[in-house]
């Protein structure tokens, strides 16, 4: 039986079992309680995650508040990418939004597989592929649609987030204050009446 990190790659490239063991070989399990953080501002993320089941958040502190910049959910990867490709600080804190367990690799190891079984490193493309996208979604959202449209735009393509995640988190990561999507909520749910 397939576990999720064989059945996410198998989505892209099939490897054979050898590979595939070899692969989950290099991975380190951790598991995280609700609310606890992976990883806090000023420090290095050495390690790319791959969440086999939760959710991880990652914010910036702004004048004192917490900005939300992304939601990550099983069968999903994070890492803060400029602090572990530049081995620099994080300006971001990683925080597990509900009990999340995780797969990891280190930097070093991750060089070694790519060396090892170099398609390996086509899956890292791919997934530096799909983050850029939704990098660009999410700048051209908060920069091209109000604040409702972004929320029915979220509704839309990322329903997990409306159904799994507290709407103070939502409200920080579509750039408003939560009383205003509570107004926004309240208008689409009039307007589907």
């Amino acid at each position: 039986m397939k576990d999720s990190l064989e059945k996410y790659i198998s989505n892209y490239i099939d490897f054979t079992p050898k590979e595939y063991f070899t692969i989950r070989s290099y991975f380190k399990s951790k598991i995280l309680k609700r609310r606890e953080i992976l990883h806090d501002t000023n420090f290095v993320c050495y390690n790319v995650y791959f969440i086999e089941s939760g959710i991880i958040r990652y914010y910036q502190m702004e004048d004192g508040e917490e900005v939300t910049g992304q939601f990550f959910f099983e069968g999903g990867w994070y890492t803060d990418l400029d602090s572990f490709l530049f081995n620099s600080y994080s300006r971001q804190t990683a925080q597990a939004i509900e009990s999340t367990s995780l797969l990891y690799i280190s930097k070093q190891d991750l060089e070694k597989l790519y060396k090892e079984i170099p398609q390996f490193e086509r899956l890292g493309r791919l997934i530096a592929e799909q983050a850029f996208i939704g990098l660009r979604k999410k700048t051209d959202n908060l920069t091209l649609l109000d604040a409702k449209e972004r929320y029915l735009n979220l509704l839309k393509h990322r329903p997990k987030v409306i159904r799994r995640i507290p709407q103070y988190y939502i409200a920080s990561y579509l750039g408003i204050k939560p009383q205003s999507l509570s107004r926004i909520r309240k208008d689409v749910s009039s307007d589907f009446s």
